[in-house]
């Protein structure tokens, strides 16, 4: 060092001595150690970047967030942040969007109007909610954790999702269930249809613990849904949980989420945390 200023070379001697990893371009934080790093995975379908958020030591379960239509974006990093430095899980936040473009199609969801944005928000949506392409990335998420030294392939694999993400985790569940070993669902869309290819029908693929956040603006309007989803885990006999959160709206789990047509917030700090508990509970019941 010179003049009190510290050199790149200086900075990752320092770090490695103290038996802290940083790799390049990894934002590193001192109270919490924290290591955020982008990274692009190799998938059937391309290339997906994604942001790799672990301790800066050891090896951990790895957990997998799947993001709501608004993608991978800082309230999302966040979350993982939280999972890290509250878990010490190794988490993956990808850009389920990749197919369509690079990096951050929204940075702040609460300033978006959902009804203007439709018409770019439904191709997104389309580009991970078509038929084979989680089949494709999550196998491709899963051995890129494995390779990792940060994750403890010992260890069962997390997965959690917020609304379109809600059938994503299931559809994750299936695709990788020897490593998936529990998957929650927050506010989760489309997760039960007519289709034949709805994601609940895929419960008997699922070796994973289940948990399912119903909010009550979802439930309202279609009160089957939560029923329809217990019975088909239930019958697969996969271990489950589905919880109504009758003060809830969608999307409530997610800080920046725009706030609702009467002017009142959709974020529920009192839900989320109960949400949060939840999920923590599920992982460490599931991650073994």
């Amino acid at each position: 060092m010179n003049d009190g200023q510290i050199t790149r070379r200086d900075f990752v001697s320092a770090t490695v001595g103290a038996g802290i990893a940083a790799a390049a371009g990894a934002q590193l934080s001192g109270q919490a150690r924290v290591v955020e790093t982008n990274v692009e995975i190799k998938t059937p379908d391309g290339t997906c970047d994604a942001a790799f958020i672990h301790s800066a030591s050891g090896a951990h379960p790895a957990v997998i967030i799947w993001p709501d239509a608004f993608g991978l974006r800082p309230a999302m990093r966040d979350m993982a942040k939280r999972l890290v430095t509250e878990a010490n899980y190794s988490v993956l936040v990808p850009n389920p969007f990749y197919r369509v473009g690079k990096g951050t199609f929204y940075a702040d969801a609460s300033k978006v109007n959902f009804a203007a944005e439709r018409a770019k928000l439904t191709p997104l949506m389309g580009s991970i909610g078509a038929d084979g392409a989680v089949e494709k990335d999550a196998p491709a998420f899963v051995a890129w954790l494995d390779a990792q030294p940060q994750v403890d392939k010992t260890k069962k694999i997390g997965t959690q999702g917020y609304c379109m993400g809600g059938a994503l985790v299931v559809r994750t569940a299936a695709a990788v269930p020897n490593r998936i070993g529990a998957g929650a669902s927050f506010h989760g869309g489309g997760l039960v249809t007519a289709n034949p290819n709805s994601p609940h029908l895929l419960a008997p693929k699922i070796k994973a613990r289940m948990y399912f956040g119903v909010a009550a603006s979802d439930d309202t309007p279609n009160p089957d849904v939560k029923v329809k989803l217990r019975e088909a885990f239930e019958a697969a006999k996969v271990p489950v949980e589905v919880e109504l959160y009758p003060q809830a709206q969608h999307g409530w789990c997610v800080p920046d989420m725009p706030m609702q047509a009467n002017g009142q917030p959709t974020y529920n700090k009192v839900d989320a945390e109960k949400a949060w508990a939840k999920l923590l509970a599920l992982y460490k019941a599931g991650l073994v």
